[in-house]
């Protein structure tokens, strides 16, 4: 029997209008779709009717599905022959596990292709107004973990971050923010450098919060802002104010 080929695909940021053509196309041919919790469900809609969609969801400090068993699944599907989609929130490649997936099917001789996609490190800020470069504030800029094997972003080398980077984008760091704020801090970055957080970016339920490496701890608690949410911190933050569009104009929609 002809093995099957797996996509490794890059649902996008959240807006459903945010996926690209080509990951559309192969939704479109998939006989199984495996999906994360933070694909707007929407997009299943592109798949045919008949596939089998399968459920890969995690939350934190709760995984639904083992890493391990989401990789079984990709390779037994593909040995069956079937076109196998593995949709996941934002880019495989940054902090989705794409890389651990690929190296998995690549050791079997699986024939495999990664589908790039909008990451939430740059769309979320984008829709909250805040450009991550920009030719007078920003010239350098980071994605960078808020949590590790252990919990907490430990093996981050903070010093180079606070003193070599212009803007730090953040992925899941909410419960860690006192801990990444107290880093930064503690080599040297100064605490009155403006930070965001946006909640549930590029969705209509995006919030963003905004303060400084000294106050923003604060300010989260007591707007009790939760997962997902990307913190942004740098000097392009305050821009927000002058560029925020989508909390106060309607979008329009452009449907593929």
């Amino acid at each position: 029997m002809k093995k099957g080929k797996v996509y490794i695909v890059g649902a996008g940021p959240g807006d459903p209008e945010l996926i690209t053509v080509k990951a559309v196309k192969c939704l479109a041919v998939a006989d199984v779709i495996l999906y994360d919790r933070l694909v707007n469900p929407v997009l299943l809609e592109y798949g045919k009717e008949e596939a089998d969609l399968i459920y890969c969801g995690k939350v934190p400090g709760n995984h639904c599905v083992p890493q391990e068993i989401i990789q079984k699944v990709l390779i037994e599907k593909s040995d069956e022959g079937k076109t196998v989609v593995r949709l996941k929130g934002g880019d495989p490649f940054i902090f989705g596990r794409g890389g651990e997936e690929a190296e998995a099917l690549a050791r079997l001789g699986i024939a495999f292709e990664i589908v790039p996609g909008i990451s939430a490190g740059i769309a979320a800020p984008a829709y909250a107004g805040i450009p991550v470069t920009h030719r007078e504030l920003a010239g350098a800029f980071a994605f960078v973990t808020g949590h590790g094997t252990t919990g907490k972003p430990d093996n981050i080398r903070w010093k180079y971050l606070a003193k070599g980077v212009d803007t730090i984008a953040i992925y899941m760091g909410i419960k860690n923010l006192p801990y990444i704020c107290d880093e930064l801090q503690a080599n040297g970055k100064n605490p009155q450098t403006p930070i965001a957080v946006i909640e549930q970016g590029t969705t209509v339920h995006q919030r963003t919060v905004t303060g400084t490496l000294d106050t923003i701890v604060e300010i989260v608690k007591n707007e009790e802002v939760t997962n997902p949410a990307m913190i942004l911190i740098g000097e392009v933050v305050p821009l927000s104010q002058r560029l925020s569009w989508s909390s106060h104009e309607k979008r329009e929609k452009v449907f593929i």
